[in-house]
């Protein structure tokens, strides 16, 4: 089933000057485009060319549109929309990070004038894009570079959607899948990210099952979500990924301060109630931090904690970051960890760490240009890196 229509807020009459949207046209689909043409006068046919250049050719301003007749791209570039620097509503790229392995960071300028993150993830014929929902975070994760510096605002969808463009434009390849783990916590956001997922799907090609919304925990949010989705979607095909990070309540409130208020048993069991809601099986993601949750006692405890989900648990070996003494777990503990897990039949992977010399943590670019007071459009590379 396809996702529900887009509210495209018009305020207009046939003929009238351009209408005044609350965002731009990035983020609406082709009934929506052909619905805010009609509403200038111009044909419906306008919609369904605005529609191609905007998502299958990945055009970054109405000049380069030209199908459109020149008197009405003129008078729109006279009058832009709210919340964007111009209609199409795409950002600009201030720094170009590339890995050795190809894993590609994005530093991109909003309209008023912050940055954001997103991550190209190359492996084995696939394509990855890490997404920002938020400009900083409010949950202050104390291992994520992100939460260091608060939240500054929620991401408006043309921003969320047009990272997947701007990667797909870098990178020369269509993403394959897309992963909520960048910047922000995504649940502070759910309407923008669950429209976001229904320009991907029905605009982009993508499907639900190639998408996945990560979450340390809102209370009360997981049952709206699953609601919001079977609305917004016609189904809750994307996979929830909850990331726990510790296997007790007291280890948890330590590494994510927000838990106070949100107790691993009120989460697990707004989880059951999203599993009951949408059928779908969750991912519980698990940072592992040398010395201090990675030892076979924490994934017994983990173990205990989530027996009876149907799950899939994903560890992620700690990118280190300056701020911060955390350490990377050991190879082995992190093998020995999996073991455990795995003796308890439980489905466990690891994550595979990607572009550690590209600051490919969540937030880490950002907080090391700002620190340095950059400014402008820059690539690094590493030494060992090719360029295509």
């Amino acid at each position: 089933m396809e996702a529900g229509p887009r509210p495209p807020d018009l305020v207009s009459a046939p003929g009238a000057a351009p209408p005044a949207l609350s965002r731009p046209l990035l983020g609406l689909g082709r009934p929506e485009l052909e619905q805010w043409a009609e509403g200038q006068g111009q044909p419906a046919f306008r919609g369904r060319q605005l529609h191609e250049w905007l998502y299958a050719k990945g055009a970054r301003s109405l000049e380069q549109i030209t199908v459109l007749p020149k008197a009405w791209r003129q008078q729109l570039a006279a009058q832009p929309p709210q919340g964007a620097a111009d209609w199409l509503g795409r950002s600009r790229e201030l720094h170009r990070s590339i890995a050795r392995d190809g894993t590609t960071k994005l530093l991109l300028a909003t309209h008023d004038g912050l940055s954001l993150e997103t991550v190209g993830i190359p492996a084995e014929g696939r394509l990855t894009v890490c997404l920002s929902s938020q400009v900083g975070c409010p949950m202050a994760c104390s291992f994520c570079a992100t939460g260091k510096g608060g939240l500054q605002r929620s991401l408006a969808v043309h921003e969320i959607v047009d990272q997947v463009l701007s990667v797909r434009e870098v990178m020369g390849e269509r993403p394959s899948h897309v992963v909520f783990m960048g910047m922000g916590e995504p649940l502070l956001n759910s309407e923008a990210v669950l429209d976001a997922i229904a320009c991907l799907c029905t605009d982009l090609g993508m499907a639900q099952r190639q998408i996945t919304v990560s979450t340390v925990g809102v209370p009360k949010t997981l049952p709206t979500l699953a609601e919001r989705a079977l609305e917004r979607l016609g189904r809750a095909q994307f996979t929830l990924a909850v990331s726990l990070h510790a296997p007790d309540q007291r280890l948890r409130e330590q590494l994510i301060p927000t838990a106070h208020a949100y107790p691993l048993e009120a989460l697990l069991a707004d989880c059951r109630r999203y599993v009951a809601i949408t059928g779908r099986r969750l991912s519980f993601e698990y940072i592992l931090l040398g010395g201090l949750n990675d030892q076979p006692q924490h994934a017994e405890a983990l173990a205990r904690l989530i027996r009876g989900f149907q799950s899939h648990v994903n560890l992620i070996p700690y990118n280190p970051i300056a701020e911060e003494e955390f350490q990377r777990p050991s190879p082995e503990a992190v093998a020995a960890f999996r073991r455990q897990l795995q003796s308890r039949h439980i489905a466990v992977s690891v994550r595979a760490s990607r572009g550690l010399d590209a600051d490919a943590a969540c937030g880490q670019l950002r907080r090391r240009l700002e620190g340095e007071g950059g400014k402008g459009v820059i690539t690094t590379r590493s030494r060992s890196h090719s360029s295509p």
